[in-house]
């Protein structure tokens, strides 16, 4: 698979403060990737040096292949530090940002016609951006990053301002130019949004990354030593005594049980001895948000 975005071993320091510390990690077309982290851990200043912003202290960084200031007008970005231009129409504003990209005019006016139309905001276009609300334009900002139709889109806080509704719809469009062939960096501080549309990610702390792979695979190596089991009344009467389950607890409309000296298959080995009516059995897994929390509150010292 192309890698459209590798980092390697970054360092960046103000001072005396080591903001990057010896990070690496790489991006694949096509993917949506999770650049996450607290504050402060050294996401923004991460994003800053991958769009030529700053300059890092060592470390090489390859953007499509190329330094990133060969680049520019093939990557989006959306900054967490929002700034349009308030007296320009929105539609003059997003032909603007286009054009800096070197995108031709009657291009970005189409362009920016349609992601206009995209994000709900088609009647808005004529207006001044400071005659819209905050999450219109936050809407706004978001276009502008792609209207220039961009290969490589880096996202940070996407969500930011946005009510449910929008969110569902940023969601549903970051989606899609996945589909359409976008490779996606999304840095957010939402981690349930982070789990269901990233496919690896890179965690952060300290300016070091302490998480890095396929989100999947991070999870499956910080599940508990617990089965979810579903039956056919999910009562616990059915499942005492197994072998090996210390503890037995509802969950929803489910039982978790926690296991000690014993395996999932042989938990389910035994439910089917017993004659229970297993609706649904599975490997109890732990919330991205939990992971975080466990891994930054120790410090980050995972390897």
């Amino acid at each position: 698979m192309q890698t459209v975005l590798e980092v390697s071993h970054l360092s960046k320091s103000y001072g005396d403060f080591r903001a990057v510390n010896d990070l690496s990690f790489a991006v694949q077309a096509g993917e949506i990737f999770g650049l996450l982290g607290p504050n402060g851990a050294g996401k923004t200043t991460t994003i800053r040096i991958l769009m030529d912003i700053f300059k890092a202290d060592s470390g090489e960084v390859r953007v499509l292949g190329e330094r990133p200031a060969a680049v520019r007008a093939r990557v989006g970005y959306l900054p967490e530090e929002r700034g349009l231009y308030k007296d320009l129409k929105v539609i003059e504003a997003l032909v603007y940002l286009a054009r800096l990209k070197g995108t031709d005019e009657t291009t970005a006016r189409r362009n920016a016609t349609t992601w206009l139309e995209r994000v709900e905001l088609q009647d808005w276009g004529k207006h001044k951006v400071k005659d819209l609300s905050r999450g219109m334009q936050q809407k706004v900002q978001f276009v502008a990053s792609l209207v220039h139709d961009p290969e490589l889109l880096i996202l940070d806080e996407p969500f930011q301002g946005l009510d449910p509704l929008n969110v569902e719809m940023i969601k549903n469009l970051i989606r899609a130019l996945q589909a359409e062939g976008k490779t996606i960096v999304l840095s957010a501080h939402q981690m349930n949004l982070v789990e269901e549309l990233c496919d690896r990610i890179v965690l952060i702390n300290r300016g070091k990354a302490v998480l890095y792979g396929a989100l999947a695979d991070i999870k499956r190596d910080f599940a508990p030593h617990a089965v979810r089991v579903k039956t056919s009344n999910s009562a616990s009467g059915d499942l005492t005594g197994i072998p090996g389950v210390k503890e037995i607890r509802p969950i929803g409309d489910a039982l978790l049980l926690e296991l000690d000296g014993t395996t999932p298959q042989a938990v389910l080995a035994e439910l089917v001895r017993r004659g229970v009516d297993v609706q649904s059995f599975e490997v109890a897994s732990v919330p991205l948000n939990d992971i975080f929390v466990q891994v930054v509150g120790q410090g980050g010292d995972v390897t």
